[in-house]
């Protein structure tokens, strides 16, 4: 008796896959952190097969890479819009406190990835290029209401901020923000 073989399953058509990968694996690092994203985690995420993950990326790092300047891709045009109908120092002022107090679109989420974002690129030389063209960009936005060095240092305030606001146990108030913002700018209540 001859054996019949098993018939083998089709290949399915899958072109978003790649894409699909890269947006589950911010889902990941978001859940679990860089230190916790394993290229399992990943695949389960995107419900796709371990060997995508090899087949469309060099390695963990290339993927981490990739998710990484995507997040940076869909976060910047969040933050250039919440800066549209800004007219004033005054209303730049607000615009930044609202930024700082989670008005702007991101959630816990995002500002993890962008954390573990920061965290990673301390190690990896690769990642800084995301992080640098991520706060050009940031500047950029600030740039048009205030000088190059005052945006540095706004930029610096709103991380900072947000990070306290994130990490914090205690519940900061909209009012104690813009005042912190409105003494680094120079613009009174």
């Amino acid at each position: 008796m001859t054996a019949v073989p098993a018939a083998r399953s089709p290949r399915r058509y899958d072109p978003d896959r790649k894409s699909r990968i890269v947006d589950a694996a911010i889902r990941v690092i978001a859940d679990h952190g860089v230190a916790g994203t394993t290229s399992r985690r990943i695949a389960a995420a995107a419900d796709v097969p371990l060997g995508s993950i090899t087949y469309h990326f060099d390695s963990l790092e290339d993927l981490l890479e990739q998710a990484f300047r995507r997040h940076a891709e869909l976060m910047s045009p969040r933050y250039e819009a919440h800066f549209e109908g800004v007219a004033d120092l005054a209303g730049f002022a607000d615009a930044v406190t609202d930024l700082i107090n989670g008005d702007a679109g991101g959630d816990v989420r995002d500002w993890a990835v962008s954390y573990e974002l920061y965290l990673a690129a301390l190690r990896n030389p690769a990642l800084r290029s995301v992080t640098d063209a991520w706060m050009r960009r940031s500047r950029t936005v600030l740039e048009r209401f205030i000088d190059p060095v005052t945006a540095r240092g706004i930029d610096a305030v709103i991380e900072g901020l947000v990070m306290h606001l994130t990490l914090s146990t205690a519940t900061y108030d909209r009012a104690e923000t813009r005042t912190i913002v409105g003494r680094f700018l120079g613009v009174p209540q």
